[in-house]
């Protein structure tokens, strides 16, 4: 077999490993597969690479052109992946376990692009939350915004996903603005290093966007201060040391961890066996056992069950799970091999301080186990007194080992689950509703994510063991405090959030949004009729005033069927708090709003696909007079060929007084 040589990518050249690289063994075989590291990289140079070359490539980008990058490379990779899937084997997993990991990440990636596209501006700055009001007449505002942090962000992951841990970290990071350093777990850092590649060869990266460190970190900690960023995914005593480096506590540099997690899953009272939640219990447990050998961060350590269940649920779980083949990778089997052989020491001791405290119902004696350095079988235990045990609720072997331990009530099965001082996912299967809200009320304070399933959602369930992009993956405590993902959220980890204060017209330059108050631009023309790239942003008209009558309203009101009392019931209404008689619907303003500031020939403006922050002031009474003041508030690129633009609508009564506001989505053309 040829040796592989994965190289560092450092400044913009790929550097091999050095004569002091470390050997790494195949975990199938114990055969020597690669040379890894031992290269003299010059951090500092890194650092000032990403800084002064890759920081501002990619912050004059938008958020749209940078989401637009991250889903090209995820196409890029798709369409190469199998050269991915080739040596994918050598890291001991199979190709269904490879296909969480590197379709898994590609996915990741499409996704966060795709949430750039939908959830972010087409400019520079994320406006976060409402402008706040903190003056009486309105010339003094404030604002919440994001901006990328201007160093860089330093990813150190973990070995069991040397894909999905890559690309689940660079794509916010990216989307965000900032540049990056990854640095793989070196047992599998041959996968993180051939993605990478194909991501420099695409040609899509500018240049110090990304660098890659195969080997040790030497003294990069070291160089980080305010605007940088660890990210970290690995064990906790690593994390403790990392973030204790005193460059990173006195520089304020921000670290987020991603560390051992003691995952507990529950059996619902109600779920017996016969029942479709019983079986779905069952088979999540084998599946999260064996996937990966065991060795995800998000698998089941403890399942809570029932006391009345316990020896059902032993019985059936160990039946499930002699099932399991185990074997070398390249064969297809159900589970392959921990990643090394010291992998498979430390799960080996780790089990055994299990053992202390739990009877082991399963064990290698059920297999037909291969030799070689990596391979271990299945290991369930079952503690009968969950109470008084420590280590069950302390020490996470990381393979395929779980512990049954069994409860009273929920309250107490929400007890044990928090025993674990903190998760990544805790899960529950139930079909009573009140049991998923007890549970949820007693733990979710202990834990990252809560996967709750039943027969209704199991069929469409993404599993116990799944992080999705478009949520929070982290968890407290003992799972490291931090957080990952969570769309846009994700993103905001590699930005600042600043309040701005100003004018209207301040507030509108910076963040590229007309603010009410700010300089209202002359249509050179009606709006409808000018195209997207035309509209410039604060462009306004302000329609002819119409008088809404009492005819209108009570026409309105059979047309549509909304004979609500306070429209056709002047006694009635006059009795409500809210109103001073009969007064017009609010959606019959908006039907008047459009008719006043709508253009009915046809041009660029192509469909009204949407309507926000509708909100009514003041009432309508018989005899006012409607104005629509229409200003382009926001604009956005969607495709090729059109893009959308907000605009605020206000509608004033004849005194000037606002009586409602929102914001009208329209797709208009680049062209005529």
């Amino acid at each position: 077999m040829i040796m592989l040589e994965p190289h560092s990518f450092a400044h913009g050249r790929w550097i091999a490993p050095g004569a002091n690289a470390k050997t790494i063994a195949s975990p199938v075989t114990g055969a020597a597969i690669a040379r890894a590291g031992g290269s003299d990289l010059d951090f500092g140079a890194m650092v000032s690479h990403a800084v002064q070359t890759g920081g501002p490539a990619l912050r004059a980008m938008t958020f749209h052109q940078r989401a637009k990058m991250l889903k090209a490379l995820a196409v890029y990779l798709d369409t190469r992946k199998e050269g991915l899937y080739a040596i994918n084997p050598l890291t001991g997993a199979t190709r269904r376990d490879g296909g969480i990991d590197i379709d898994g990440g590609i996915i990741t990636m499409m996704v966060i692009a795709s949430k750039g596209r939908r959830e972010m501006p087409d400019g520079h700055v994320y406006i976060d939350g409402d402008i706040e009001q903190t003056s009486r007449k309105g010339t003094f505002l404030a604002q919440h915004i994001a901006t990328p942090l201007q160093g860089v962000a330093v990813h150190i992951n973990a070995f069991n996903f040397p894909v999905w841990g890559m690309l689940e970290k660079l794509a916010p990071t990216l989307l965000a603005g900032v540049p990056a350093i990854v640095k793989p777990a070196t047992q599998t850092c041959f996968l993180t290093e051939a993605c990478l590649r194909m991501m420099i060869e695409s040609g899509l990266l500018p240049e110090g966007a990304i660098q890659l460190i195969v080997g040790g970190t030497g003294d990069l900690l070291d160089r980080l201060g305010a605007q940088d960023v660890v990210a970290f995914t690995g064990s906790a005593d690593t994390a403790l040391m990392l973030r204790s480096n005193p460059h990173i506590m006195r520089n304020s540099t921000r670290f987020t961890a991603e560390q051992d997690s003691l995952n507990a899953s529950i059996l619902g009272p109600d779920a017996a066996p016969g029942t479709p939640e019983f079986d779905l219990f069952i088979k999540q447990a084998a599946s999260e056992m064996t996937v990966k050998a065991g060795q995800k961060c998000t698998a089941i350590r403890r399942m809570i069950v029932p006391q009345a269940q316990l020896d059902t649920v032993s019985e059936a779980l160990t039946e499930r799970l002699r099932k399991t083949t185990i074997g070398d990778p390249a064969d297809d089997p159900r589970m392959g091999a921990l990643v090394s052989a010291g992998q498979k020491a430390d799960v080996l001791e780790k089990a055994a301080m299990i053992g202390i405290e739990a009877e082991q119902i399963l064990d290698a004696s059920a297999f037909d186990l291969p030799d070689g350095p990596g391979f271990v079988a299945p290991m369930l235990f079952r503690c009968n007194d969950p109470d008084a045990a420590q280590n069950i609720h302390a020490v996470e072997a990381f393979g395929p080992v779980s512990t049954l331990l069994p409860y009273r009530d929920t309250a107490h099965a929400a007890e044990l689950a928090n025993r674990g001082q903190g998760s990544l996912v805790a899960s529950l299967i139930t079909h009573d509703p009140q049991v998923a809200r007890e549970v949820t009320l007693a733990s979710a304070a202990w834990h990252g994510r809560l996967y709750i399933s039943d027969r209704d959602s199991m069929a469409e369930g993404t599993g116990h063991g799944s992080p999705l992009p478009h949520l929070v993956h982290g968890g407290p405590g003992r799972a490291g405090g931090g957080e990952e993902l969570g769309g846009v959220r994700g993103v905001l980890h590699y930005m600042q959030r600043t309040a701005i204060q100003g004018s209207p017209d301040v507030l509108t330059a910076i963040t590229g949004q007309w603010v009410p108050g700010a300089t209202e631009k002359p249509a050179p023309q009606h709006p409808f009729q000018r195209t997207f790239r035309e509209i410039e942003i604060g462009e306004t008209i302000t329609t002819d005033p119409r008088e809404v009558t009492l005819a209108d309203i009570e026409h309105f009101a059979h047309f549509t069927g909304d004979t609500f009392y306070a429209h056709m019931d002047d006694d009635a209404a006059k009795a409500n708090p809210f109103f001073p008689g009969r007064v017009a619907h609010g959606y019959l303003l908006l039907s008047f709003a459009a008719g006043l500031f709508v253009q009915p020939d046809p041009g660029p403006v192509l469909a009204n696909t949407g309507l926000n922050s509708l909100s009514f002031q003041k009432p309508v009474s018989p005899g006012d007079k409607i104005t629509v003041r229409l200003t382009a508030k926001r604009k956005t690129q969607r495709t090729d060929d059109y893009g959308e633009v907000a605009w605020n609508v206000t509608l004033y009564n004849q005194d000037a007084d606002q009586v409602a506001q929102y914001e009208l989505l329209t797709m208009v053309s680049y062209e005529r």
